[in-house]
């Protein structure tokens, strides 16, 4: 499966991330970085976020650690562009990333 992500570095718990999507309905969610390997293995894990059908999507950072923001259409066919926003504790925003992540079915 093919999918867009963004190395969110460490945060701290209560750090919002928000996400812009366009295009095709897409799973949005945040993983901690064990969770993330075993999401790009293919294993069971854990995450925050889920099935979105409308945008922006606001997620909340559960505890401090290092974090990857993931969009993925869940193997359906379609496509997503994702603009990945970082919002401190305070509301402040700490970075904002580029748009252009694209996730999209893999062939297998």
């Amino acid at each position: 499966m093919r999918y867009g992500y963004r190395d969110l570095g460490t945060q701290h718990e209560g750090t919002r991330v928000v996400f812009q999507l366009q295009g095709s309905v897409a799973n949005v969610l945040l993983v901690d970085e064990r969770n993330y390997a075993f999401y790009r293995t293919g294993r069971p894990f854990l995450y925050t976020g889920g099935h979105y059908k409308s945008s922006p999507v606001e997620l909340t950072i559960p505890e401090d650690g290092h974090w990857y923001a993931v969009v993925d259409l869940g193997g359906y066919r379609g496509k997503v562009r994702a603009r990945v926003e970082v919002l401190a504790p305070d509301g402040t925003m700490s970075e904002a990333l580029e748009e252009g992540d694209r996730a999209a079915p893999s062939a297998a």
